[in-house]
């Protein structure tokens, strides 16, 4: 089959994907990643064909709170670049002009010919309007759970359990504010598409009657399946990012590593940015007070930090650089959060917004970290007694270890491999079937989306 993966946001709401795409490849499936610029080298290396997607979550168009994970998007979990806009009216409007954005070019990326859409948390609330136009089945792969449920309240924006009834009470209304931030882009979307009128909270809930099928990319072992979500909901195991098999850590960072004990790892991804130097300075001294070395890496705030004990580094793969640290120091996104699980490392989380907190709360009741220590209430001293504890103390990491070992009998990649050569067995791929139109009138031919 032709498969289109869209997914949008930062770096851990992308790079999962190559993942899961070099493995539906491997599997004899074309495959396609359609995202922003700043990743099409990650598509290249995993083996996927690419297209390009706007609003480059780096710019003032997809500042942080935007609504995804591994870090989240504006479909409902996560983060774009900077500082977080201040107050719910403008977290809407600033999360509506870059979904707006996205939609158009989601449109010029579906090109005729696409058999399957797996669409990420991000892209979903626009990509169900594509795949309607083209008439092609869809899936989500989601690296949050934004289904409603009891067990916990919404992962943005949601600090504290408000019981069975208010958990899921307030995840129906988070999904009505994410509704709300599609409406404008929707419309014009479904115009262009040359779809009838319909209402983005219609279209959502034409999908869930409908029980469109939503597979989860993280561990059981941090988020059990609820036990109240609906059928076709399913949770996987986590999707790790393709990694070449000549994949390396740079000299520098190997003579650094082999130079003395196991460092402790700070790093902020994409959060932090116009706070680098404060950063910077904070990380430096926490890591000299509690006596441990240091690898910090740079990420979007530009963290820099210099001495014989510490090395800055850019962009490495986490799951060649965790396994060499003592704790790992960053801010629970979904893919941070998990790599450093993976490893078996202890985290101390640092959470900053969006679906951050849940991931911090999830580590931390595993017993793989410690507690979180809010972003806005981080100082040296509270990051070096935390460090010193995951470092000194036995408890984190023998909670780390004891989830990665549970994790590695997870295979996310292959899981979302059955279901789609179970959908494709079941007549669901381009000529046998389609899983359901919202709004009324005449069903379109399959098309190009008009430019």
């Amino acid at each position: 089959m032709k498969i289109l993966i869209m997914a949008a946001g930062s770096r851990g709401d992308v790079v999962p994907y190559t993942g899961v795409g070099a493995r539906l490849r491997a599997a004899g499936h074309e495959v396609t990643l359609a995202t922003h610029e700043p990743y099409a080298r990650a598509a290249a290396d995993a083996g996927l064909a690419f297209r390009p997607l706007p609003a480059d979550p780096r710019g003032g168009d997809a500042r942080e709170g935007t609504g995804g994970g591994g870090d989240g998007g504006a479909a409902g979990g996560g983060k774009g670049g900077g500082e977080a806009p201040r107050g719910r009216r403008a977290l809407v409007r600033t999360a509506s002009a870059f979904v707006g954005r996205l939609g158009q070019g989601m449109a010029d990326a579906a090109e005729p010919g696409t058999d399957l859409l797996l669409l990420s948390t991000t892209t979903a609330p626009l990509g169900w309007h594509i795949a309607e136009a083209l008439e092609v089945p869809s899936l989500g792969l989601y690296l949050q759970p934004t289904a409603p449920t009891g067990d916990f309240p919404p992962v943005v924006g949601g600090t504290r359990s408000l019981g069975r009834w208010g958990n899921r009470a307030a995840g129906r209304l988070a999904l009505r504010v994410v509704d709300r931030i599609h409406a404008d882009a929707a419309r014009d979307l479904r115009r262009r598409l040359g779809l009838p009128a319909a209402e983005a909270r219609a279209v959502r809930q034409a999908r869930e009657a409908a029980r469109w099928p939503v597979l989860h990319g993280f561990s059981q072992a941090l988020v059990p399946r609820p036990r109240d979500w609906r059928t076709g909901l399913e949770v996987t195991g986590n999707w790790w990012p393709h990694l070449p098999a000549d994949a390396a850590l740079p000299a520098e960072l190997a003579d650094f590593l082999a130079a003395g004990p196991p460092p402790v790892f700070v790093g902020f991804g994409s959060m932090g940015g116009g706070a680098g130097e404060r950063l910077s300075e904070l990380a430096a001294r926490a890591l000299r007070d509690a006596g441990v070395r240091g690898v910090v890496q740079a990420g979007w705030a530009g963290l820099a930090a210099h001495g014989d004990d510490v090395l800055t580094v850019g962009e490495v793969p986490h799951a060649l650089l965790f396994p060499h640290m003592a704790a790992v120091v960053q801010h629970a996104g979904a893919g941070t959060a998990a790599a450093a699980a993976r490893a078996g490392v202890p985290t101390v989380p640092v959470p900053v917004l969006a679906d951050q907190p849940f991931w911090a709360r999830r580590l931390a009741a595993s017993g793989a970290a410690t507690p979180a220590i809010p972003f806005a209430e981080l100082t040296a001293e509270r990051l070096a007694a935390a460090i010193t504890t995951a470092v000194r103390e036995p408890a984190p990491r023998s909670g780390a270890q004891r989830l990665a070992r549970e994790m590695a009998t997870e295979d996310g990649a292959g899981a979302v491999l059955r279901a789609v050569d179970a959908l494709a067995a079941a007549g669901g791929a381009r000529g046998g079937g389609h899983q359901g139109r919202a709004g009324r009138g005449a069903r379109p031919s399959p098309r190009r989306p008009p430019r």
